[in-house]
């Protein structure tokens, strides 16, 4: 139903529809001002060319863990072993599942620093959460 409000006839709203069909298809930037086209992909976006990131084609566990440790402890923190960095992500509230893993490492273990201590929760024999 028309309501009689339309700028343009439905004849001129074709045409210029085809009009403009080609510069569409293109690829390239379709507006004269470059302010108006979209921001181009950075680096650190998620790779989203093959669809949305799914927890399988996210980051790795490694990856993953280590950014979960970053947020929760500082470089303050570091040197420590596995009781000290226990108690420090319960008084930051830490996940529960987090703190978990660390309950698991032995007790002379010490930690430099984050990376080391996301290599020994991922390493051998534990390639992913709960060491499975």
């Amino acid at each position: 139903m028309q309501r009689g409000s339309d700028r343009m006839s439905a004849h001129r709203d074709d045409e210029m529809k085809h009009e403009l069909q080609s510069l569409l298809r293109s690829g390239h930037p379709t507006r004269s001002e470059e302010w108006h086209d979209p921001e181009p992909v950075a680096e650190d976006d998620p790779d989203v060319t093959r669809g949305p990131v799914t927890p399988g084609r996210g980051p790795t566990y490694l990856e993953a863990l280590r950014l979960e440790l970053a947020r929760n402890l500082t470089r303050g923190s570091f040197p420590a072993g596995p009781r000290e960095l226990t108690r420090t992500l319960r008084h930051g509230n830490a996940p529960d599942a987090l703190v978990e893993e660390l309950d698991r490492l032995p007790d002379r273990s010490r930690f430099g620093n984050v990376q080391e201590l996301a290599v020994a929760l991922t390493g051998p024999g534990r390639p992913g959460p709960g060491g499975a």
